[in-house]
Formats: structure tokens, sequence, C-alpha cells
């Protein structure tokens, strides 16, 4: 199988093209600005806000499927028109698509939101995921969508900050609650998904749901690091606009895919 993977430089790119290549699938990655660097993988950039040049290359890869994970905080022309740049071309190729998505298009409640609930977005970065995920059902409604969580793993955003809010250089909010999941697990979600049938939103997310605060305090012991000097407050104190209580049901991806999605308190125990 040939995968082209749009967005393979980025930190979740990267190891799905690491993890393509170990399972025998001819890989091609596109960077913008950064190399993709995965031994085995084909680079090409691109600019996924250029629709004719998203087209050219896919034709000229002529891929199986295609994965898209670009993403870039407070660009709409990336987050959103670029991924109904790649569904149009993934569309026109007949390729499979799978499309990466995130719980920030959610509002935050009490309960945990299921994989068919409407998006309501809070921000402009939500809304912007929510748009991508209404261009790419409109254009492929065959394509994967796959709603997701904080992403860990070493060299992630999420340790780095982390990192810092343990230096007392960065705040930590204790009632913004997400389900945080592993790289390594959600890349070998996305590629079952990717010689899979589903269709529409699907949530692949980590088993257990946890403050940034908590998260702090468990890569502080999973580390060795000193937690007295954590820094924590809630979104309202800091006056920070945006979801807090997101917490995905992801029982039907239990249910579909045999990668096991690992909670965070056991990947770090």
């Amino acid at each position: 199988m040939r995968v082209l993977v749009v967005g393979g430089s980025g930190f979740l790119g990267r190891e799905i093209c690491r993890r393509a290549v170990r399972a025998g699938f001819s890989v091609v990655g596109t960077f913008h600005s950064a190399d993709v660097a995965v031994p085995g993988v084909e680079e090409r950039r691109l600019d996924v806000t250029d629709r004719s040049a998203v087209r050219e290359l896919v034709a000229r890869v002529r891929p199986d499927a295609v994965v898209g994970t670009p993403y870039r905080y407070g660009d709409w022309a990336v987050t959103a028109d670029g991924a109904a740049h790649v569904a149009v071309a993934a569309a026109e190729a007949g390729a499979r698509l799978v499309h990466v998505s995130s719980d920030a298009l959610h509002a935050g409640r009490p309960t945990p939101y299921a994989d068919d609930d409407a998006p309501t977005p809070m921000n402009a970065y939500g809304a912007a995921k929510a748009a991508a995920e209404t261009a790419v059902r409109a254009i492929d409604p065959g394509a994967a969508l796959v709603r997701t969580s904080l992403i860990l793993g070493e060299g992630s955003k999420q340790f780095a900050l982390c990192r810092e809010a343990l230096a007392g250089r960065a705040v930590l909010f204790s009632d913004m609650i997400r389900c945080p999941v592993d790289v390594t697990d959600l890349a070998d979600a996305v590629l079952e998904l990717v010689g899979g049938d589903h269709a529409g939103p699907l949530n692949v997310a980590g088993a257990d749901a946890v403050s940034r605060a908590e998260l702090g305090l468990l890569v502080a012991r999973h580390f060795g690091l000193d937690a007295a000097g954590l820094k924590t407050t809630t979104s309202a104190a800091a006056g920070q606009a945006g979801p807090t209580d997101v917490r995905l049901d992801c029982g039907r991806a239990a249910g579909l895919l045999r990668t096991r999605l690992r909670g965070v308190r056991e990947l770090l125990a």
C-alpha cells in the first residue's frame, strides 16, 4: 500500500510515517518548513493552503490512502482550508482518506462526548477544526475523521508545557480535563483506519480523563522531577476562554481497533 502523510514533519505525522514504514508500506510524507527526516520516507514539500499544489502532488504520488494531519493554531487557512484541499485531492485520486481532527471542537460538559456529537466550538481553533470536518465529510462521506486529544510522547508539546510549569515558567489549569493519548497508540490506530472502511467521526483518545494540572504531576513523578514548584490555576481565573471538561467516549474505537488506547496513568506509571 502507498500512503501519503500530509503533515509528515509534525509530531504525529512523523510517528505515522515511522510506523507505516515498519509495517511495510510505501510512504510519502509532506513538509512545509521542516523535513520529515524519517528513514524510508519519500519527502515532498507542500503548502496545504495552495489547492492546486495539493491536487498536483496527490495526482503525482498516486497514493492508495491519504492521512491528513496538518494544522497550525490560529491559522484558518492551514487548519480548515488545507483539510478541504487534501480531501478534494484524495477524492479525485480515489484514495482512502483518514483526517485527524481534535477534541478542541467541543465546548466541554460534565458528560463524555460520543463519536457523533456535533461540534460546539468555543474559540477560533475549535471553529477551524469543526469547519475542517464539515468540509471533509461533504467532499468524501467515506472518510474517517479521528477526533483525538492531547498527544503525549518524548518531544511532545504537552510534556514540554508540563516541564515549564514544573519549573515555574508556565501555568497548568486544574479545571481543563482531557483524555491524553500516546503518540504511538494514536499512530497505530490511524494506520488501522487506513486499512479499514470506517466512515465518519471516531473518538480515538486515551482511557484516562485528567486535568492538565494532574498531568503535570504525573509527568513529574514519571521523570523524577520536583513537583513543588508546579504552578496551577483555573482557566476562569486566568481569563482563558475555551473548553474545560472535554472527555471523549472511545468505546466504539475500543471495539473497532486492535490497538489498545492506553490511559495516561498507565503510560506514566
